[in-house]
């Protein structure tokens, strides 16, 4: 497919609908829209557009869709997929001044926001309500609510909460053409015809722009407490988690770290908080939560409890809020960490919760034979481990020729544990690749037909999740 090169008359026009200012071809915007936080790849647009309502969207997309524009929904550029990367040039829609919270409706226990306000800001204002929205990732603190809709994000509180599409209740949205659509109705149940707002939720742009969303709410909790439990054997912690569950147990989260992930977060927050005994080799950090304190502290026991029955260390009850936020600053520090020690690749797979076990084995067996360290870490409790492939003293051709042949041979793996490629990253540039692992052909031509009635063109987001603009 042929997109149309960016060109005088296409400037002199954005300028037309959007005040100058918000039409930049500078340098400066052009780069900071080339990448976002997938390993080092770079693609620069050729304009970026800082829309600031419904209607400019609208008249950007019919003008793209008329000239055969490709375009780039943007938002904070904490994607691990390279969702948000303009591939094929053309116009990188950064929605950063779609940053109000609409409308809070404290009677129906709904939130109406725009796609770019921060997802911790977001929460933050709600708990000062009363309320409470769970899916947190690790980049809550500079990711925005629509780049997680895009990608239908989780964190570590999905265990017991659900994942973004748990929460997202209507959708308006700007099709390619410019037209405005709602997806849903702004009801807890809905029957009439498909589905179409759970169709949105993780399509990573590729199919309307996100312009509103309706998120429904839940009461805020009162209370939680944490623990971090270390183990002599990583298989073991992950054979533990299944263990928890099985005994009745639904913790609010429940994390994975391998020893190199907790040792590398402390040294990159510079962070001496944690004893780290030379035999343990991973970490569950486990937390319950509720509105009755008393309960959650014979949780907490009973799950300490539970995990004596494994090589384990000493039990670390955080009894404290600035141990509790400590513990959680290492295990959200994790990827940034381990991104700055080397080139990394990561990959998102998640497997039923049972079969942790053998996807860790799995993944070690594969690094000897192909010769990579893999740092894992992740949200144990839903069976979504994040596999962090550092490059190390690989070769580049070995990097470059030998590593995508382990990496396929891991999702051939994942998929015959009856898992799939992404929990919760998405798959945007760089897991397309691998789509025919997961989906036959059938599968696949529907996704593309799918795609084709959204967007007959091709424009938006083009490369991303089929193979194909």
């Amino acid at each position: 497919m042929q997109f149309h090169k960016i060109d005088q008359d296409d400037v002199t026009f954005f300028k037309s609908i959007l005040e100058e200012k918000y039409v930049r071809v500078d340098e400066e915007n052009l780069y900071r829209c080339a990448s976002d936080e997938t390993e080092d790849l770079r693609y620069l647009p050729e304009i970026v557009l800082q829309p600031g309502t419904t209607e400019d969207v609208s008249s950007v997309m019919k003008y793209c869709n008329e000239h055969d524009i490709p375009v780039t929904a943007r938002g904070a550029g904490t994607g691990l997929s390279g969702g948000a990367l303009p591939i094929y040039g053309g116009v990188a829609l950064d929605m950063k001044r779609f940053n109000k919270i609409l409308n809070i409706d404290k009677r129906n226990f709904q939130v109406t926001t725009e796609p770019g306000v921060i997802t911790q800001e977001l929460q933050e204002h709600l708990k000062s309500e009363g309320l409470f929205y769970p899916p947190d990732p690790a980049s809550k603190g500079s990711c925005f609510i629509g780049g997680n809709v895009s990608e239908n994000s989780g964190g570590p509180r999905a265990v017991k909460y659900g994942v973004v599409k748990d929460y997202v209740l209507n959708l308006e949205i700007v099709l390619a053409d410019g037209a405005v659509i709602w997806t849903g109705a702004n009801v807890l149940k809905n029957a009439t015809g498909y589905n179409l707002t759970q169709l949105i939720v993780g399509s990573e742009g590729t199919l309307g722009i996100i312009t509103k969303i309706v998120l429904r709410l839940i009461p805020a909790v009162k209370h939680d407490l944490l623990l971090l439990v270390p183990f002599r054997s990583a298989v073991d912690a992950c054979a533990a988690v299944n263990t928890i569950f099985l005994a009745g147990f639904t913790p609010s989260a429940l994390e994975f770290m391998e020893r190199d992930a907790l040792e590398w977060s402390m040294r990159y927050v510079k962070s001496t908080g944690i004893n780290l005994p030379d035999d343990i080799a991973a970490h569950l950090l486990i937390e319950v939560d509720g509105n009755h304190i008393d309960e959650l502290y014979r949780d907490a026991e009973a799950i300490s409890e539970i995990v004596q029955q494994y090589d384990i260390g000493e039990v670390l009850f955080a009894d404290s809020h600035e141990q509790k936020e400590m513990l959680w600053t290492l295990r959200r520090k994790v990827g940034e960490a381990v991104k700055s020690n080397s080139v990394y690749k990561e990959e998102d797979t998640v497997v039923p919760r049972a079969e942790l076990p053998e996807l860790l084995q799995v993944i070690k067996k594969l690094g000897r034979e192909y010769g990579f360290q893999s740092v894992c870490y992740g949200h144990a409790g839903d069976g979504n481990l994040h596999v962090n492939i550092v490059k190390g003293a690989m070769s580049d051709e070995d990097w470059n020729t030998k590593l995508p042949e382990g990496i396929r041979k891991l999702f051939v793996e994942v998929v015959r544990m009856g898992g799939t490629l992404s929990g919760e990253h998405g798959i945007g540039l760089v897991q397309k690749g691998y789509m025919d692992i997961a989906f036959n052909d059938v599968q696949m031509n529907l996704m593309r037909q799918i795609k084709h009635v959204f967007d007959p063109k091709g424009i938006l987001n083009p490369g991303k999740i089929t193979p194909g603009p």
